[in-house]
């Protein structure tokens, strides 16, 4: 049922989630492992966009807002469930906040496919040609927008970040994309060489605050959204 929220001093309406089964608007499997460990405790399970052989919409926007915006609409509509929507990236102060809404395409090889190994690459590169060389000189954020939207067009969205350095040489094999290159502030051990629950820094019913980018979009999702663990 939707109930009232406060943003500032004005009401808006939030809307419950009640489904069980949502469509995750992404082909990233990294993406759909971290999301469903942590949609697992509310009883709830994502399809992957992928799994469902949905077509990936063009991410026009320009902020990370508008993108997640789009993926999660394209997937609502085309499967008929709810569909929640991850769009995320790396922003280095060196780089004036680049690779941001474009991180996932670093990636992107000459010959096709996508290699974060050569992502991380041409990142270390793109920081040495700006004499980025000290730790001060490599401060970053990653950045993660959750959208929920329903097929009948409400929506919602979350915004969460987290601050660090890059670091190099890579640090870790766990995660995905650029978290061996991810030294979050006050903390020793990249997001590349901490398990799931040490990077999400968070779970349902216990104290501890989130830690990583997508564990604090998901905190303020599951506030509003999700209710009691099941």
């Amino acid at each position: 049922m939707p109930r009232l929220g406060m943003l500032g001093q004005t009401e808006f309406i939030v809307r419950a989630l009640v489904e069980k089964e949502i469509v995750l608007a992404t082909h990233n499997a990294g993406k759909v492992v971290e999301i469903n460990d942590l949609l697992e405790p509310f009883g709830v399970h994502a399809l992957s966009a992928g799994a469902l052989g949905l077509a990936e919409p063009i991410e026009d926007g320009t902020t990370f807002e508008e993108n997640a915006l789009i993926k999660a609409r394209a997937a609502a509509l085309a499967s008929g469930k709810p569909a929640l929507s991850d769009d995320s990236g790396l922003c280095v102060d060196a780089l004036d906040g680049a690779p941001g809404i474009h991180t996932a395409d670093w990636a992107e090889l000459p010959e096709g496919g996508r290699d974060f190994g050569f992502a991380m690459e041409r990142l270390q590169r793109k920081l040495q040609a700006a004499g980025a060389n000290t730790r001060q000189d490599r401060t970053a954020r990653f950045v993660a927008v959750l959208c929920l939207y329903w097929p009948d067009g409400h929506h919602e969205d979350f915004r969460g970040e987290i601050e660090g350095e890059i670091v190099w040489p890579p640090r870790g094999e766990r995660g995905f994309g650029y978290d061996p290159v991810f030294l979050p502030a006050g903390h020793t051990r990249t997001f590349g060489e901490m398990d799931a629950f040490e990077k999400h820094g968070w779970k349902p019913g216990h104290d501890t605050p989130p830690l990583s980018h997508r564990a604090r979009a998901f905190e303020k999702f599951a506030n509003q959204c999700l209710g009691k663990v099941t």
